[in-house]
């Protein structure tokens, strides 16, 4: 299974070695993007599964079941890549569907409900600053309304779409019915070291936490940096700079007597007019806030608002908060959790219960279908990064538990009452 893993981890990557130093682009609705989703496509063809398109560009490769009419046991995860990305995030997760779906098929393996491996289009927001387009697309969240953002060549989302081939206005025909699916699992990288260093083999996620972002805006007086006095000046970055050490300190504090963890970065710094010899009159900073306690993100955003006031008075600077993001956490299904535990229990696989402090396309499908999320481990944590490295000893071990699960869920004789 390791040389099969391998051999279809380079093709799906469109290279005959990984690139350890440049990474990988993919981004969401690009060339590169439908390339590997090709690929996609002729493997899961070889694997005798039938090919799907639906009206958002998502692939679904099915394998039917004996019982007709059953909803799928689906999986899958993206292709698309941050800017110089590394070649597993994503990847892995379609890799070791496909993977499973070999070893049950060489095992003659015949399922009762259908199973699936779907491969969503746009999960990163590294072209548009929007993420999980596909997956909201399929499970009913699309809004039509994100089709003028643009990315940094000024093609919009819409555009996008419509060079692939596909009808932005069709978009929100991609949801699915509840009743083609019975659940969903996506398999991922960690993009962290809390499986490695509870020594455990793979991570069951119970819970997804999503953001609070903030934007901060303060806006002093620009002025010329050899002539203003030091005792005149409105310096908006010297009086919003405080904030970055704030946020790091006060997250940790929380820390100390939570038990269940808060991070808070200062994740984006832009300032006018950014010129050498002129004071900076306006900062806008961005600060992205996580954990899957919704009641500490509050608070420690609210100590955030309440620390700007104060450097505002102080200097005598106009500082502006606005919410942009406030998202509740996803909390996934104890049931599938439940099965998925058993599966790598099967599998002889130990596991390390865990959160999630970045979102995945299962987050979307969660909503409307009970799902579950795998993680596998990654070399030192390291993801959205030319190093990113899952070995293949990992992603064999991602491959048996999603095969125990199949086994399980989609092998088992469907109830009376369905």
């Amino acid at each position: 299974m390791q040389k099969w893993l391998e051999t279809h981890l380079l093709k799906l990557n469109g290279t005959q070695e990984m690139d350890y130093i440049k990474g990988f682009t993919r981004h969401g609705y690009s060339k590169e993007e439908s390339i590997s989703i090709e690929m996609f496509k002729q493997i899961s063809k070889e694997l005798g599964l039938s090919i799907r398109e639906d009206l958002a560009g998502n692939v679904i490769a099915r394998w039917e079941g004996t019982t007709p009419d059953l909803p799928a046991v689906a999986t899958g995860s993206h292709l698309d890549t941050v800017t110089n990305g590394g070649g597993y995030d994503g990847l892995a997760g379609v890799l070791c569907a496909l993977g499973a779906v070999k070893q049950l098929k060489d095992h003659r393996f015949q399922p009762n409900y259908p199973i699936e491996v779907i491969v969503f289009r746009s999960e990163e927001s590294a072209r548009f600053g929007i993420s999980t387009l596909g997956s909201k697309a399929m499970s009913g969240l699309h809004t039509s309304e994100i089709g003028s953002v643009v990315d940094q060549q000024g093609v919009s989302i819409k555009e996008a779409v419509t060079q692939c081939g596909f009808d932005w206005n069709a978009f929100s025909d991609a949801e699915r019915d509840m009743e083609e699916l019975k659940s969903f699992v996506e398999l991922h990288i960690e993009q962290g070291m809390l499986i490695e260093n509870a020594g455990k083999d793979i991570g069951i996620v119970e819970g997804i936490a999503t953001p609070i972002r903030l934007v901060i805006t303060a806006e002093g007086q620009a002025g010329h940096t050899g002539t203003t006095p030091m005792d005149h000046r409105q310096d908006a970055l010297v009086a919003i700079s405080p904030l970055v050490q704030f946020v790091h300190d006060y997250a940790k504090q929380c820390n100390r007597h939570e038990t269940i963890p808060v991070v808070a970065t200062v994740s984006m710094l832009s300032l006018e007019p950014n010129a050498m010899n002129v004071i900076p009159g306006k900062v806008e900073m961005g600060i992205d806030i996580r954990s899957v306690n919704d009641d500490l993100k509050e608070h420690v955003a609210t100590a955030i608002k309440r620390e700007c006031l104060e450097l505002s008075r102080v200097h005598d600077v106009e500082i502006h908060v606005e919410e942009r993001v406030n998202n509740a956490s996803i909390f996934l299904g104890r049931d599938i959790s439940r099965k998925l535990h058993k599966a790598g229990e099967l599998a002889g696989l130990t596991i390390h219960p865990m959160h999630s402090g970045a979102g995945h396309d299962v987050m979307n499908m969660a909503v409307k279908w009970p799902a579950g999320l795998i993680f596998i481990p990654c070399k030192n944590g390291i993801s959205h990064h030319p190093a990113e490295y899952a070995s293949l000893e990992n992603l064999e071990k991602g491959v048996q538990v999603l095969k125990a699960y199949f086994e399980s869920e989609a092998g088992e004789a469907p109830c009376q009452f369905e």
